[in-house]
């Protein structure tokens, strides 16, 4: 009788899925969903303000907070994306090790190298960015303070501000774009190998969803980033900013949770339930 008195008066216990958030997956997922989470907080808001009514403004303090947070979790995206990667090739191509490889903490250590690489990008940039005189300049064409676009404000030469942008275009999505590539190059080597119908299968439900948020991610933000002149010129240049920076991030939890075989599972008992009934 005291035992029950005890359980009845004591917390709840909350198991969630801590069975399943100790893998290299789940945890980079957690990372990747945090990161998809704050990135639109940072831009959604004032585009909801903008849209609200006539006043389209931004202070300079709210404008330098906007770019250092979404600039940081955008490069932080980027390096996530290849980890991520590297975490599908161990596991089809070294399943064997591959929890010996993917531990714990090394899984820790890869988080705080993406999380380090986007906060060093963005000290670099933004700062150089926001001390660009821009003599006056305050019509931003754009629905958030992005480095491309209020680079365009500035009223000097800014040839090697564009250099600079370049060269961090360069490592932070042409180079993790061709390591993903080369990632998934070897998967599908090992996957060859094999010859088998369940394989291919296997291997698709493994890394089908990764493949898909690489390519709405890296596809529009290479676009804009690689030639942002071109980009910034048109008004096709904010949707495609639009589509990497809150569309995109808002699709990650829709496509990783639908493609999850828990996930499938818990559909299929529900829909025959209704059915039933």
């Amino acid at each position: 009788m005291e035992q029950n008195n005890e359980t009845s008066g004591g917390d709840f216990i909350l198991l969630g899925f801590s069975d399943q958030l100790h893998t290299p997956m789940y945890f980079f997922l957690t990372n990747l969903s945090s990161l998809d989470l704050c990135l639109t907080t940072s831009i959604v808001p004032q585009l909801l303000w903008n849209l609200k009514g006539p006043a389209k403004t931004i202070t300079p303090v709210g404008c330098a907070i906007q770019l250092y947070v979404s600039l940081s979790l955008g490069s932080t995206e980027c390096v996530l994306l290849t980890i991520m990667a590297f975490d599908r090739y161990v596991a089809v191509c070294r399943p064997l090790n591959y929890t010996s490889i993917m531990h714990p903490s090394f899984c820790k250590a890869l988080a705080g190298v993406a999380w380090l690489s986007g906060v060093g990008n963005t000290l670099i940039q933004g700062t150089i960015t926001l001390r660009l005189p821009r003599c006056g300049h305050r019509h931003l064409h754009h629905f958030f303070c992005e480095v491309p676009a209020m680079v365009k404000l500035a009223c000097v030469d800014i040839q090697a501000n564009e250099v600079q942008l370049f060269v961090a275009t360069l490592v932070l999505l042409l180079l993790p774009v061709a390591l993903i590539l080369v990632s998934y190059g070897f998967i599908v080597q090992a996957v060859m190998k094999i010859k088998s119908v369940q394989a291919w299968r296997k291997a698709l439900g493994t890394c089908g969803s990764h493949l898909l948020v690489v390519f709405l991610f890296f596809g529009p933000s290479s676009a804009i980033y690689i030639q942002p002149k071109r980009s910034y010129g048109r008004s096709q240049g904010k949707f495609l900013t639009l589509f990497y920076t809150v569309v995109t991030p808002t699709l990650n939890p829709l496509i990783y949770t639908l493609r999850n075989k828990d996930v499938k599972g818990a559909l299929r008992r529900l829909l025959r339930r209704g059915q039933s009934s």
